[in-house]
């Protein structure tokens, strides 16, 4: 009965054909799109998140949260190439695996997208706030967090803020950019993607020749961690992991891209190469030159990059890379946005959201009312939690979705395996398996309080408001009754 719903790849597409999204993304514009996404608060502040928990054996987390998304990355290049348009997760488990489980990845991609888009802002705000103390033009205190995040004062005592005004301002800042135009957000994108890479590399050149091999001992001092621990590497992995997510925020712009079987798993799979590699590099570097002991001084940092410049002795060059990620960061915040509000109207069009997210702008051909609720969220959301619990809500709700897409493309090989594919995910039977487990592990790691508990009851929520309102507006329930 709650399972009969499903929405075949034909009717999807013959769905985008009638109401669909302008296609002026080429493969360039995708792959900066994707290392946009990526390139972000995952590697500029949640470093010191993940010091905190594994100290030195954070470099295996990024290792084995790399790995995951890897897997993943290659199952989505084969759904995206084969059903090329918005929605992501949620469109590619509408066609296999029916409504009621597509509205619950949907519900999760909440999670991965708009609690993403809040978390990149408290991050982004951290580099923020640093540089205007510095040039002594520092908000106040209780206007630099939320209640909920600690503050570390001068003389070591902490406190706890009030209203994260700059998270909210760069929100709704975003939001504005989206509302004018997509064109216009993957031009400035580029550039940013760009002062983004710039700062990695110079990071690196210099951190480089700091490493010394006694900062990586204890190597493991919370040891590997175990299920619902949220500790060890693997708590640490599963925190890292936001530092991923993002890749497959490029497939939810299917529906904008020109020649997609071509251009997507290139967009896919090379920006998370790209990404990978700098990844790699920068966590060497950063707990080589200065260690990264649980309850050191890196752990506690809110601008951990720049923190390391100027402990080596590059105050200015730190400043500068404090610079770099506050000019980029909001491009991670415009590449989530983005992504939610092209699930949102995915799900509207499904007649699963309010009809009214469906309005495209007549000037700006965007999806305006729905990037403007989901940016107003957003900035709520950034203005009142912490970094480090917003990034691990969004792991949730992104792994489960993961978890969703991979199986759905398993079970697509065995239902239809004349469809034709583009591309073809190598080893399906041994990659889709290793996606699946890698997906669950890190999920368990993650600790059951607050983020699987928080995730639970967001689930929960999510299934009251499917029986109470979605099922009975879905465009395929009310096709069915005629």
């Amino acid at each position: 009965m709650f399972f009969d719903r499903v929405k075949s790849l034909d009717q999807i597409l013959e769905s985008a054909e009638k109401k669909g999204l302008k296609r002026q993304l080429g493969w360039f514009d995708l792959m900066m799109l994707g290392v946009g996404a990526i390139i972000g608060t995952g590697i500029f502040v949640l470093t010191s998140v993940a010091a905190n928990k594994a100290g030195p054996g954070m470099m295996y987390s990024f290792i084995i949260a790399g790995f995951v998304c890897a897997l993943t990355a290659l199952i989505y290049a084969e759904i995206a190439a084969m059903v090329p348009v918005a929605g992501s997760a949620y469109t590619y488990s509408y066609a296999v695996l029916g409504e009621l489980i597509a509205w619950t990845v949907g519900w999760a991609l909440i999670l991965e997208y708009a609690i993403a888009a809040g978390a990149v802002a408290v991050g982004w705000s951290g580099y923020a706030n640093g540089f205007l103390h510095s040039i002594g033009a520092g908000l106040p205190l209780a206007l630099t967090a939320g209640p909920a995040d600690t503050i570390t004062l001068p003389d070591g005592t902490t406190a706890h803020g009030a209203f994260n005004l700059i998270a909210f301002l760069i929100s709704l800042l975003v939001t504005w950019l989206l509302v004018i135009g997509t064109s216009k957000s993957a031009k400035v994108t580029s550039v940013l993607v760009i002062i983004k890479i710039v700062a990695l590399t110079t990071f690196v050149i210099l951190a480089f020749p700091a490493v010394k091999g006694m900062n990586f001992e204890p190597m493991l001092p919370n040891g590997w961690g175990t299920p619902l621990s949220g500790v060890g590497v693997l708590g640490a992995s599963a925190s890292i992991f936001f530092a991923y997510v993002g890749f497959d925020a490029v497939s939810t712009a299917a529906e904008e891209t020109r020649n997609p079987n071509v251009n997507l798993p290139i967009g896919l799979i090379g920006s998370l190469g790209i990404c990978t590699v700098f990844y790699l590099l920068v966590a060497y570097a950063a707990v080589g030159a200065v260690g990264a002991q649980p309850g050191g001084a890196l752990s506690q940092s809110k601008e951990p990059l720049a923190f390391i410049l100027r402990e080596l002795g590059y105050p200015r060059v730190g400043d500068l890379v404090g610079i770099a990620a506050i000019l980029a960061l909001p491009s991670v915040i415009l590449m989530m946005i983005y992504g939610q509000t092209r699930i949102l109207f995915t799900m509207a069009r499904d007649g699963l959201m309010p009809k009214a997210f469906t309005a495209v702008h007549e000037r700006f051909h965007t999806p305006h009312v729905v990037t403007i609720v989901t940016g107003v969220f957003v900035a709520i959301f950034s203005a009142v939690f912490p970094v480090s619990v917003l990034a691990d809500i969004s792991n949730s709700g992104t792994l489960f979705a993961f978890f969703v897409v991979a199986l759905g493309v398993m079970i697509l090989r065995v239902t239809q395996p004349n469809r034709p594919r583009p591309f073809r995910a190598p080893m399906i039977w041994v990659v889709g398996p290793l996606a699946l487990g890698g997906c669950a592990l890190l999920f368990v790691s993650l600790g059951w309080d607050p983020t699987i508990k928080y995730f639970c009851i967001w689930a929960v929520l999510g299934l009251v408001t499917y029986f109470a309102f979605a099922r009975r507006y879905s465009v395929l329930g009310l096709s069915e009754k005629k």
